[in-house]
Protein backbone atom coordinates (compact mmCIF):
# COMPACT_ATOMS: atom_id res chain seq x y z
CA UNK A 1 0.00 0.00 0.00
CA UNK A 2 1.46 3.37 -0.95
CA UNK A 3 1.59 6.32 1.41
CA UNK A 4 -0.66 8.44 -0.85
CA UNK A 5 -3.69 6.18 -0.47
CA UNK A 6 -3.29 5.28 3.20
CA UNK A 7 -5.73 6.91 5.53
CA UNK A 8 -6.59 7.04 9.21
CA UNK A 9 -10.20 7.18 10.43
CA UNK A 10 -11.00 10.62 11.84
CA UNK A 11 -11.99 9.34 15.33
CA UNK A 12 -8.47 7.94 15.76
CA UNK A 13 -6.92 11.26 14.73
CA UNK A 14 -9.22 13.06 17.17
CA UNK A 15 -8.14 10.67 19.93
CA UNK A 16 -4.53 11.64 19.33
CA UNK A 17 -5.44 15.34 19.36
CA UNK A 18 -7.31 14.93 22.66
CA UNK A 19 -4.36 13.06 24.22
CA UNK A 20 -2.07 15.95 23.26
CA UNK A 21 -4.49 18.59 24.56
CA UNK A 22 -5.21 16.80 27.84
CA UNK A 23 -1.53 16.04 28.48
CA UNK A 24 -0.48 19.63 27.79
CA UNK A 25 -3.32 20.86 30.00
CA UNK A 26 -2.33 18.49 32.82
CA UNK A 27 1.32 19.54 32.54
CA UNK A 28 0.56 23.25 32.62
CA UNK A 29 -2.08 23.04 35.35
CA UNK A 30 -0.08 20.82 37.70
CA UNK A 31 3.43 21.96 36.85
CA UNK A 32 4.37 18.30 36.29
CA UNK A 33 6.00 18.51 32.89
CA UNK A 34 6.36 14.72 32.79
CA UNK A 35 2.81 14.69 31.38
CA UNK A 36 4.36 15.95 28.13
CA UNK A 37 6.14 12.62 27.79
CA UNK A 38 2.81 10.86 27.20
CA UNK A 39 2.01 12.38 23.78
CA UNK A 40 5.72 12.76 23.01
CA UNK A 41 6.34 9.03 23.41
CA UNK A 42 3.17 8.09 21.51
CA UNK A 43 4.12 10.50 18.73
CA UNK A 44 7.65 9.14 18.43
CA UNK A 45 6.30 5.58 18.30
CA UNK A 46 3.89 6.67 15.58
CA UNK A 47 6.58 8.37 13.52
CA UNK A 48 9.26 5.70 13.79
CA UNK A 49 7.23 2.49 14.07
CA UNK A 50 3.82 3.50 12.68
CA UNK A 51 2.35 2.50 16.06
CA UNK A 52 0.52 5.05 18.18
CA UNK A 53 -0.68 3.17 21.29
CA UNK A 54 -3.61 5.52 21.91
CA UNK A 55 -4.85 5.27 18.34
CA UNK A 56 -4.43 1.51 18.45
CA UNK A 57 -6.47 1.34 21.66
CA UNK A 58 -9.14 3.70 20.31
CA UNK A 59 -9.44 1.53 17.19
CA UNK A 60 -10.89 -1.22 19.41
CA UNK A 61 -13.84 1.07 20.20
CA UNK A 62 -14.80 1.98 16.64
CA UNK A 63 -18.41 1.01 16.00
CA UNK A 64 -18.04 0.85 12.21
CA UNK A 65 -15.38 -0.46 9.88
CA UNK A 66 -12.44 1.99 9.69
CA UNK A 67 -13.15 2.61 6.00
CA UNK A 68 -16.65 3.90 6.87
CA UNK A 69 -15.30 6.92 8.76
CA UNK A 70 -14.12 10.19 7.26
CA UNK A 71 -10.50 9.47 6.24
CA UNK A 72 -7.52 11.57 7.21
CA UNK A 73 -4.51 11.28 4.92
CA UNK A 74 -1.72 9.27 6.55
CA UNK A 75 1.16 11.35 5.17
CA UNK A 76 -0.53 14.57 6.30
CA UNK A 77 -1.04 13.13 9.78
CA UNK A 78 2.62 12.08 9.90
CA UNK A 79 3.61 15.67 9.07
CA UNK A 80 1.29 16.98 11.80
CA UNK A 81 2.69 14.43 14.25
CA UNK A 82 6.22 15.54 13.39
CA UNK A 83 5.33 19.14 14.23
CA UNK A 84 3.73 18.04 17.52
CA UNK A 85 6.72 15.87 18.48
CA UNK A 86 9.19 18.66 17.73
CA UNK A 87 7.18 21.19 19.77
CA UNK A 88 6.62 18.77 22.65
CA UNK A 89 10.28 17.75 22.63
CA UNK A 90 11.53 21.32 22.56
CA UNK A 91 9.05 22.29 25.27
CA UNK A 92 10.01 19.42 27.55
CA UNK A 93 13.76 19.94 26.97
CA UNK A 94 13.36 23.65 27.67
CA UNK A 95 11.70 22.94 31.00
CA UNK A 96 14.51 20.53 31.89
CA UNK A 97 17.07 23.22 31.11
CA UNK A 98 15.18 25.80 33.15
CA UNK A 99 14.20 27.82 30.09
CA UNK A 100 10.62 28.08 31.23
CA UNK A 101 9.48 30.82 28.86
CA UNK A 102 10.58 28.80 25.84
CA UNK A 103 9.07 25.68 27.41
CA UNK A 104 5.72 27.39 27.85
CA UNK A 105 5.88 28.80 24.33
CA UNK A 106 6.37 25.42 22.63
CA UNK A 107 3.99 23.61 24.96
CA UNK A 108 1.24 26.16 24.51
CA UNK A 109 1.84 26.19 20.76
CA UNK A 110 1.16 22.46 20.43
CA UNK A 111 -1.73 22.60 22.90
CA UNK A 112 -3.46 25.42 21.05
CA UNK A 113 -2.84 23.71 17.69
CA UNK A 114 -4.42 20.48 18.94
CA UNK A 115 -7.42 22.40 20.31
CA UNK A 116 -7.90 24.24 17.01
CA UNK A 117 -7.60 20.91 15.16
CA UNK A 118 -10.31 19.41 17.38
CA UNK A 119 -12.50 22.37 16.40
CA UNK A 120 -11.90 21.53 12.74
CA UNK A 121 -9.00 23.61 11.39
CA UNK A 122 -5.69 21.83 10.90
CA UNK A 123 -2.78 24.25 11.24
CA UNK A 124 -0.26 21.60 10.13
CA UNK A 125 -2.33 20.92 7.01
CA UNK A 126 -2.35 24.63 6.24
CA UNK A 127 1.43 24.86 6.70
CA UNK A 128 2.06 21.85 4.45
CA UNK A 129 -0.31 23.19 1.78
CA UNK A 130 1.45 26.57 1.79
CA UNK A 131 4.84 24.86 1.56
CA UNK A 132 3.70 22.76 -1.41
CA UNK A 133 2.33 25.87 -3.12
CA UNK A 134 5.62 27.69 -2.54
CA UNK A 135 7.76 24.84 -3.90
CA UNK A 136 5.47 24.45 -6.92
CA UNK A 137 5.68 28.16 -7.74
CA UNK A 138 9.47 27.98 -7.46
CA UNK A 139 9.57 25.20 -10.07
CA UNK A 140 7.64 27.43 -12.48
CA UNK A 141 10.31 30.16 -12.39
Amino acid sequence: MTDEIRSIPRPLVRTNQWIILLSVGAALLTGQMGFLLIPLTAGLLGLFFDFNPFMRLAKLFLKKKPSEYIPEEHSQQQFNQLIAVVCLGLGYASFLLGWNIIGYLFTLLVGVASFIAILGFCIGCFILYQWKQYTYKRTLR
